[in-house]
């Protein structure tokens, strides 16, 4: 659905949300709310750890670009049944149908085999080889979850979704079981709207310096049945049900991922199962040699998740206003913990050191993570040396690490000196939502993984941290002299450094909140960030809720500058009182009023206010697990959060010869073309109700 053609939709939802506006506040958040009946499978009935984490296996190439030498890769998305509970006596668990990544891994005797699971296989890529990966939609059942058509999603019916929201507001909205399915069999869809079937997907490489046509932009997806987002595009003629994406690995090397992110339904597809690793190695790195690699080098992707007695996954599909989105949830929080596809599972590790590549995966639940040996009650420390966009400045010896949905975290651990049979749990203590939400249950969501200590020698190196490389990351030093933040803001024609002011900011209704926004604004309002290439710029982004969100910028990989406390209340009434004031003027022409709230109208720019007056404390410097280029960053409620952002590769030089300038464009592909990119909470519950914005790249 294009823009021109959501307008009366979306005139219609400003109207509604300015009926119900309130007078100014600071958004409270919404950790007490009511929740709708849950899931039926009590999570203290299941065993843990008597499954074994399962490492995914790697994506093999079926060939070679003749042309481009990219090698070639075929990823399908389908269904199957996977053992995600555990089987067995005494409970004897069902398989859990999700939805799965599936394609070509080595199998034996160096022959290729068929691997489907959730999450996917990972891709190993290597810095300057590019991929080309065939996306392949085989999705042909009606989606697993409610898809709530009162969101602005991809709508590939091209249902009337003015009219949804009309009935929906009269209490004419269908149960789930079986929602918008094109029938009125059990009331509540008069005008049998299909918002079920067909499904659309799109993958996202998150994290990737990726030419905005090959993004996994939530306008580009594709159905089984071969209907296109507007924004959809393929680097090569291909099936109508699969698109063609250009990867060129250019970066650093890293811990990538990749999900799906099809418009107002990243949260459902997510939750079904579409997530996978991509990892990027340089042949040039001087880091690598050092580290566990092979059996001693695991990814592990971390997500919460609920079921029914049938083994099938649990989701929310009664919304908290139900009268404005009938099955929308502000948050979703599970009562298990998953990883790699297994609930609660053991690794066997041998003495030695191991080198874990953290996701959180999950919709909206943070982690404070900490190795805990339960028989002694003490910590295992580790070390930090790698974040989202690559190695640190420099290793971080931690004992607790707190991640958010969307982040990675490349962590050393040692259990070299640790008695056989020893075991450890991951544990978490973040609460729910976070940071001032319900504490993890200690009995279940309290607790990630185990971890059990053979008798056999591992990876050994008792001087491994202290022979790593100095500095770590060589992108993150100025003149072989570790600093950090690297960066410097470019110049504007003022004078003065470029920045932007920008606000997190949740629409409240009578049970919760409706909607959440940044700047105040919609998805298919006008585009307002438009930086050139070559530039550097400062977003400062103040929170005006009462959640931590996880800010996910595409393309880019940028480095944290500060938080700082800011005085949220007066803060936000002068940022109303400036948006209201600047609406009373031609073309809105809007009466002043006391209570007008966001969202703005579409074609409204709003109007920075400065942070400056209402700054309390000292800002806060990122912490030393911070200082590393990141493309995800947590932004924590009454606080102001500076990030710096710069419209080049990671590899460009800071300063001095071949640094980038305005206007000019160092990737090795053109960013100012094609759809253009997107920024947004990674919390994607909220990102698929509007807290996401397009942005695009000028020459």
């Amino acid at each position: 659905m294009n823009r021109k053609s959501t307008s009366t939709f979306l005139l219609t939802t400003l109207l509604l949300l300015a009926a119900i506006s309130v007078s100014v506040i600071v958004n409270p958040g919404y950790a007490a709310m009511p929740m709708p009946p849950g899931p039926t499978l009590d999570p203290l009935t299941i065993p843990k750890y008597v499954q074994d984490l399962v490492v995914p296996p790697t994506y093999v190439p079926i060939g070679t670009d003749p042309v481009t030498g990219a090698l070639l890769y075929e990823v399908n998305v389908t269904e199957m049944d996977q053992q995600i509970l555990p089987p067995g006596a005494p409970n004897n668990f069902p398989m859990t149908h999700v939805w799965a990544y599936e394609g070509w891994i080595q199998g034996p005797g160096g022959t290729k085999v068929s691997f489907k699971h959730s999450p996917g296989a990972t891709f190993e890529a290597t810095r300057g080889i590019a991929i080309n990966v065939t996306w392949r939609n085989k999705i042909t059942s009606p989606h697993m979850f409610a898809v709530d058509p009162t969101l602005h999603w991809a709508n590939p019916n091209n249902i009337n979704m003015s009219r949804v929201m009309e009935l929906a507001m009269q209490g004419i909205y269908p149960p789930f079981p079986p929602g918008y399915d094109g029938t009125n069999d059990l009331g509540g869809n008069p005008e049998l709207f299909n918002a079920q079937s067909p499904v659309p997907i799109v993958t996202h490489l998150h994290g990737g310096e990726v030419q905005s046509y090959f993004d996994g932009g939530p306008d580009e997806w594709f159905t089984a049945d071969g209907k296109h987002g507007d924004a959809y595009s393929t680097a090569i003629l291909t099936d109508n049900n699969a698109a063609v994406y250009h990867y060129p690995n250019m970066q650093e090397p890293t811990t990538l991922w990749y999900h799906d992110h099809a418009l107002g339904i990243t949260r459902i597809n997510v939750m079904s199962g579409l997530a996978g690793f991509y990892l990027l190695r340089d042949p040039a790195d001087l880091v690598e040699p050092n580290l566990p690699n092979g059996q001693y080098e695991i990814p592990i992707a971390i997500q919460d998740r609920s079921f029914n007695l049938d083994g099938s996954i649990w989701f929310p599909n009664t919304g908290i206003n139900p009268t404005m989105h009938p099955y929308w949830q502000p948050e979703f929080f599970g009562n298990t913990i998953m990883v790699n596809g297994r609930v609660w599972p053991n690794l066997n590790v041998d003495q030695g050191w191991y080198r874990f590549r953290l996701l959180d995966g999950s919709n909206a639940r943070f982690y404070t993570l900490s190795i805990v040996n339960p028989a002694t009650k003490t910590l295992l420390p580790f070390f930090q040396i790698g974040s989202d966009g690559g190695y640190l400045k420099a290793p971080v010896l931690l004992t607790t690490l707190t991640i958010a949905p969307g982040e990675r975290a490349d962590i050393l651990v040692d259990f070299s000196n640790v008695p056989a049979q020893t075991k450890f749990i991951l544990k978490n203590t973040a609460k729910a939502p976070f940071p001032a939400g319900t504490a993890a249950n200690p009995r279940t969501v309290g607790q990630i993984m185990q971890f059990t200590v053979t008798g056999t020698t591992g990876f050994q190196n008792a001087q491994l941290i202290a022979n790593l490389p100095t500095p770590l990351n060589p992108t993150l030093a100025v003149n072989n002299v570790p600093a950090y933040p690297t960066l410097t803001p470019t110049i504007g024609g003022n004078g003065l450094p470029l920045t932007r002011t920008l606000t997190l900011w949740e629409v409240m209704g009578m049970m919760g909140p409706l909607e959440v926004l940044l700047n105040g604004q919609k998805w298919a309002g006008n585009i307002t960030e438009l930086p050139q290439v070559g530039t550097t710029e400062d977003w400062i982004i103040v929170d005006l809720t009462g959640d931590t969100h996880p800010i996910h910028l595409h393309l880019v990989q940028f480095q944290l500058i500060s938080r700082q406390k800011i005085d949220a209340k007066k803060y936000t009434a002068a940022w109303i009182a400036a948006q209201q004031a600047a609406l009373t003027q031609p073309p809105w022409n809007i009466p002043l009023t006391s209570n007008a709230q966001p969202p703005w109208p579409l074609d409204f720019k709003p109007v920075e206010v400065p942070v400056g007056p209402y700054l309390q404390g000292m800002p806060k410097p990122a912490a030393p697990n911070e200082m590393g280029w990141k493309d995800t960053v947590q932004m924590n409620p009454g606080e102001v959060t500076i990030i710096r952002v710069r419209y080049a590769p990671q590899g460009a030089p800071v300063s001095g010869a071949g640094a980038p300038s305005p206007g000019v464009n160092l990737y090795p592909f053109d960013p100012t073309v094609g759809p253009g990119y997107v920024w947004h909470c990674h919390i994607i519950d909220h990102e698929d109700n509007e807290m996401m914005r397009p942005y695009k790249v000028q020459p």
